[in-house]
């Protein structure tokens, strides 16, 4: 109780935190005023701190009162491009950019943590890893910490790693989930590039149109996940932009369409990269026209250690009493980064739902919604999760 307490007592300052992070959230791989904002916040604390050389990350390690492992504990910082529709008195200050994924709270929580555990670092037999890390949206940046040391930061690769992800929706406030194995989707994008020959609107035989050959691979796409992939290690694809053309009486030269492909299994997802490449050219040939297909690999499904998940889930339990944790049936469509950490290391991927009390939870706009809300609430919860979870594994 004494963690979830004194957890309690930095509610104030972490909320101020995540709210000035709120404020001014900031994109990708450079979060120079986010870096800074951090670095303050963790001042003070008797942490060994460096600094990332291709993106501004922070990693930070608590050295223990007794020799023992490392564990590493993450927080992902960037925000979206997503203009802030939630009403909150603390939107966001800057156009067309929002913390929709609730990476601000994630932020606050992990120097919660680090405050947490420094006060209790004669107990530790081990260190800890802070790992604040940019990049999350799409570009990367677990892999840039991992390829900058950030799982050997203590000396020593890391024995254990675990992430915490806040939920606006779909969960209600308080209520920790995470299963064994994968728990959310792998993630790839694919742009296909169509080319014919362009010509009047009135004339389509002396022309090449791509655009009745870009349609049929849209729709053939949807027949290639329903009877290639087995319903029961699934695969989405979504197209998500298409384009072609400029005036309704002009036939394009070329027509393009970009989609996302979700996956969860390594099988599956080679199954569809092959078939999707197949499919385009097929029809592109049948269509006489030209294809480029530009597949690329974002990230692998996050798969959590069976071991370490039944851990998390027994540390929470013990944290929070049995009613408020949850394993889910099935694994989750979106992806993350921290899928990287754990083809590395084994860990768990943990979520936290932070769907206002006033809202119901079932309803409630989801992560990356411009009207997402999360209520920061949850810092004290999160911040000793986190800490309850290193602590446990170095006592």
């Amino acid at each position: 109780m004494s963690l979830l307490t004194d957890a309690a007592d930095l509610r104030d300052d972490l909320v101020a935190l995540r709210r000035d992070l709120h404020r001014h959230p900031e994109l990708g791989l450079s979060l120079p005023r986010t870096q800074e904002r951090l670095l303050a916040a963790l001042d003070g604390l008797p942490l060994e701190v460096s600094t990332g050389d291709q993106l501004t990350s922070i990693t930070a390690v608590l050295r223990g009162g007794r020799p023992g492992p490392a564990v590493l504990l993450r927080a992902d910082l960037d925000a979206l491009p997503v203009g802030e529709e939630s009403g909150v008195p603390y939107t966001s200050t800057v156009p067309g950019v929002s913390h929709a994924c609730g990476h601000d709270l994630h932020a606050a929580g992990l120097v919660g943590a680090a405050r947490l555990l420094a006060a209790r670092r004669a107990d530790l037999a081990g260190d800890v890893v802070f790992m604040f890390q940019p990049g999350e949206e799409g570009h990367n940046g677990a892999g840039l910490m991992i390829d900058e040391g950030v799982l050997d930061a203590a000396g020593e690769r890391v024995t254990a790693a675990f992430a915490l992800h806040v939920f606006s929706g779909a969960a209600p406030q308080g209520l920790v989930a995470t299963r064994p194995g994968t728990v959310l989707s792998a993630s790839d994008t694919v742009r296909v590039t169509v080319t014919g020959a362009g010509g009047h609107g009135s004339a389509p035989h002396l022309a090449a149109d791509p655009v009745p050959a870009i349609c049929a691979m849209v729709g053939a796409l949807q027949t290639l996940v329903t009877r290639t992939v087995d319903v029961f290690d699934p695969a989405v694809i979504t197209v998500g932009s298409l384009h072609a053309g400029s005036a309704a009486n002009v036939i394009p030269d070329t027509a393009v369409f970009e989609a996302t492909v979700r996956s969860f299994s390594a099988a599956t997802r080679e199954r569809v990269r092959i078939g999707l490449e197949r499919t385009v050219r097929g029809i592109a040939a049948a269509h006489g026209v030209d294809v480029e297909v530009d597949h690329r690999s974002l990230y692998p499904p996050t798969v959590n250690d069976p071991d370490q998940t039944a851990y998390a889930v027994g540390t929470a339990t013990e944290l929070f009493g049995p009613g408020r944790v949850f394993q889910p049936p099935n694994p989750l469509p979106g992806s993350e980064d921290f899928s990287l950490v754990l083809e590395n290391v084994p860990g768990a991927f943990v979520g936290l739902g932070a769907c206002p009390t006033d809202r119901d939870f079932a309803t409630a706009p989801l992560n990356h919604s411009a009207q997402a809300v999360f209520d920061d609430a949850v810092l004290p919860d999160a911040a000793a999760l986190l800490a309850s979870l290193a602590l446990g594994r170095l006592t």
